[in-house]
């Protein structure tokens, strides 16, 4: 299974593929979509047409999106809120299962628990993917996401659940 896990933002959008095969991750590559400046509209198509590039190109089976935290900045929720509909958008188009994780679901995935830093996140992605340096933070929040994604359907799977039974834009998937 090939998982597309993206950290939306309005600025700057992280984007990173992980491959499940039998229990052990694969990392197949990460990066960063950066939006520039300019009108709302253009912004959301650079976003759209990037994460299409990236499902052409990798063919991934699933994606994997982190949720909108509500900061005290409302403009700034709506914003990354708009940067997140058009990736959704990208993986729906595509017949994608788009699934959403919360921050402290993806940070307790990678480092053990909801309140890790950024820095901490970062360096267990480099140690759970065996990387040799430090992906970007946008890159390594985005490849946490996958992350993510990939453990929960390996556990859930062994418990004899389907993951698209129980998360996906259709549903929520939250830890109990």
């Amino acid at each position: 299974m090939i998982v597309l896990g993206i950290d939306p933002g309005s600025r700057i959008t992280g984007y990173g593929l992980v491959q499940s095969q039998r229990g052990s991750l694969v990392y197949l590559g990460s990066g960063c979509i950066h939006v520039g400046d300019g009108a709302l509209a253009d912004k959301l198509k650079v976003i759209y047409t990037a994460v299409l590039s990236l499902i052409e190109q990798y063919h991934p089976d699933v994606m994997a999106i982190e949720e909108t935290f509500l900061s005290k900045n409302v403009q700034s929720t709506v914003k990354l809120s708009e940067a997140r509909a058009s990736a959704i958008l990208a993986g729906a188009m595509s017949d994608l299962m788009v699934y959403e994780y919360t921050p402290m679901q993806i940070k307790q995935a990678v480092v053990g628990t909801g309140g890790a830093d950024k820095q901490q996140v970062q360096y267990m992605v480099r140690m759970i993917l065996s990387l040799s340096g430090l992906p970007q933070t946008d890159a390594a929040d985005a490849l946490a996401c996958a992350i993510c994604h990939a453990n929960t359907y390996n556990v859930t799977s062994q418990m004899g659940s389907e993951v698209a039974n129980g998360s996906s834009v259709r549903g929520r998937l939250r830890s109990k």
